[in-house]
């Protein structure tokens, strides 16, 4: 029998999952297909409905080797495993002449632990575990999230907390999880046979495809330790995230109620002189982070210095007498002592780590209202690490609606760790950019108005003009409106502020739930939703209910952002442009992200306002511009007002 052609797998998976077959889907198939035989890189950029899963799907599953798909968002996880996998696996079945295995693989703490539910949690006050049912009121939300969770422990076949519904607080999911570090290992513990971890890692590692997420992508990379199996192929979809996943991944933080977890979990655990060393020690490193103020430390003072190598030192001696002392009045003795030693070896690795003073890191103090101060250390730059550990030893598609900033994909392949494309060498990452375009015709579907005649925002105070220029557009839109703003401040005063002069309702992030807020969104064209940063990518609503996005101003990072200003700093030391290589990268990324939140189906139409005139006055405002869909673009505020009102009064007519 003769191989199936790409054209012919892709044309049964279409017709599977019952979607259209779209000219930039079968481009990108092919370009996909290509990498993976070349075992090179590629870069997609796939717009909106061009049906890019299954686009990097079939290729990868008719080449037969086992690939891992890395996204950002649960939601695509479950998209990929429910909906898009089974349908592909059945469509391609009879051609393929084999069913392709799939599975999901979380990190550890996304599983329930057997070990935690029956036997306890550790306590901190007293020896050995607490039975944190008996602990909890069985009236509390608490108490009654831990016996729901008890009952479902003996019926759910995966123990991933995402098939719980309806979910459980974070405070309550603690008490029946553990991290990798606090867990005792398969082979240690009474209930390894029968672990959700591990069953999930043994899954994945039968599996033809494993669908995991960008932070457990990180953590097998820098760990070193191997979370997922050997794979061939790598697919990263969602890949303009990558980059802040993997840096949260790389992030350390130490902050003083960390510090004294780890002593009241070691305290019992270790001879006295080895805790009360440690127990000194946070003392000495609270009492300097209650002065802390934020901002970034170019140089470690010296009062912190010797404050962290004192922690240092001491985590050290009780991790080295965690492992020689043994105390048989502790019960279940080697889950507490697992989970001190987890608590105090993350200490003391954020301490050695900010005491070695590596100049590739960014050390900084921040300050939260209600957690108090925090001592942070983060790469300032992840793009040497992900050459090396991503593109190393396998073939890497990256994919997106945007990773084309500027005209080109050089800007998100240098932060990726990838010479500009073409760029020949030994040690140099082959790769290849495409754009495979959009079902939508942008131009018809969309006008891109910027607001010229406003005063340019500062970084305080009230925007009088601004708030009558939003007011009157989404007067003119009938609601109807997504409203993206900068930060949480702004986005209170515009709704505090609109909600005085309109008869609509405004609906603002944080007043319930970013689920139950869009889907109220979506059910009644005249409400609007403002909101922050998880609104910029997080909202997909199609159809009347979204007929304008607004956008308060160009994001660029806070001026006084440690990491984003020291990664400025390093381009400008090295000949380059710090300002266009960070700042409005970064806010070229989240506008094009924002502006995709528009059209997102082929009879969408509607207007994204930018109401910053540096869009339209600045030099840097093409390259911005240029990261944008190509709308039809006008500065004129009067023809926006009359579009806005023409599409508000087709909406009405059908009864939308």
């Amino acid at each position: 029998m003769t191989k199936p052609s790409l054209p012919e797998l892709l044309h049964a998976a279409v017709a599977a999952v019952g979607g259209l077959e779209r000219p930039g889907q079968v481009t990108m198939a092919t370009a996909v297909a290509d990498a993976i035989d070349g075992n090179s890189h590629l870069l997609v950029q796939a717009g909106t409905g061009t049906g890019k899963s299954l686009g990097y799907l079939v290729p990868a599953l008719a080449h037969g080797e086992r690939v891992v798909v890395a996204t950002a968002t649960l939601a695509l996880q479950r998209q990929l495993v429910e909906r898009d996998l089974p349908r592909t696996v059945d469509a391609l079945h009879p051609q393929l002449r084999r069913r392709p295995e799939f599975a999901m693989l979380k990190g550890r703490s996304n599983y329930l632990c057997l070990h935690r539910l029956h036997e306890g949690v550790p306590q901190e006050e007293e020896d050995g575990l607490f039975d944190q049912f008996e602990a909890a009121a069985p009236t509390s939300k608490l108490g009654q999230d831990l016996l729901r969770m008890r009952d479902w422990a003996d019926e759910t076949e995966t123990g991933d907390r995402d098939d719980l519904t309806p979910g459980v607080s974070d405070r309550a999911w603690g008490q029946v999880s553990v991290s990798s570090r606090e867990c005792l290992g398969a082979s240690k513990c009474a209930y390894g046979a029968e672990c959700f971890a591990e069953m999930a890692r043994e899954r994945a590692k039968l599996s033809d495809v494993v669908v995991t997420n960008h932070a457990l992508l990180a953590i097998d990379a820098i760990e070193g330790a191997p979370v997922l199996p050997q794979h061939e192929v790598l697919i990263v979809d969602e890949a303009h995230e990558l980059v802040s996943r993997v840096t949260g991944v790389a992030t350390g933080e130490l902050t003083p109620g960390q510090v004294n977890r780890a002593v009241r979990r070691a305290a019992k655990l270790v001879n006295e002189k080895a805790a009360d060393q440690l127990q000194t020690a946070a003392e000495g490193f609270e009492r300097l982070m209650e002065l802390a103020l934020p901002g970034r430390l170019e140089e470690i003072p010296e009062d912190l210095g010797y404050a962290l190598m004192a922690l240092r030192d001491a985590a050290r001696t009780v991790i080295s007498a965690l492992g020689s002392t043994r105390d048989k009045s502790v019960q279940d003795e080697d889950a507490v002592r697992k989970q001190a030693l987890a608590a105090v070896e993350s200490v003391h690795g954020v301490a050695e780590r900010i005491s070695n003073g590596s100049e590739y890191d960014v050390v900084w103090y921040e300050r939260h209202d209600r957690f108090g101060a925090s001592l942070r250390v983060a790469p300032l730059s992840v793009s040497g690490l992900l050459r090396e550990k991503l593109f190393a030893d396998r073939s890497v598609v990256l994919t997106s609606a945007t990773l084309k900033l500027g005209g080109d994909f050089n800007g998100v392949g240098a932060s990726l760790g990838l010479a500009p494309e073409g760029t020949e060498g030994e040690d140099v990452p082959q790769w290849k950019g495409i754009d495979v375009g959009s079902p939508f015709d942008y131009p018809k579907q969309g006008i891109l108005y910027v607001a010229r005649h406003l005063a340019t925002p500062g970084r305080e105070g009230s925007r009088g003009d601004m708030m009558d220029e939003l007011a009157e557009l989404v007067e003119a839109a009938g609601g109807r409106t997504l409203g993206l703003f900068s930060s949480m401040r702004a986005a209170q005063a515009a709704a505090e502020e609109l909600r005085g002069r309109l008869d609509k309702p405004i609906l603002l992030q944080g007043e319930d739930t970013l689920g139950e807020l869009i889907k109220t969104f979506a059910g009644d064209p005249e409400t609007c939703l403002f909101g922050t940063l998880s609104l910029w990518q997080g909202v997909d609503v199609p159809g009347a209910s979204c007929q304008l996005v607004v956008m308060d101003r160009i994001p660029f990072p806070r001026p006084d952002d440690p990491l984003m200003s020291a990664r400025q700093k390093a381009v400008e030391e090295n000949g380059g442009n710090g300002f266009m290589a960070v700042a409005a990268t970064h806010a070229a990324l989240l506008m094009a992200q924002g502006a995709g939140r528009l059209v997102r189906a082929t009879g969408d139409k509607g207007v994204v306002a930018v109401l910053d005139p540096r869009l339209a006055n600045a030099r840097y405002g093409s390259y911005l511009r240029a990261s944008l869909p190509d709308f039809w673009y006008t500065t004129d505020r009067n023809q926006v007002r009359r579009s806005l009102a023409a599409i508000d009064a087709v909406a009405k007519a059908d009864g939308k």
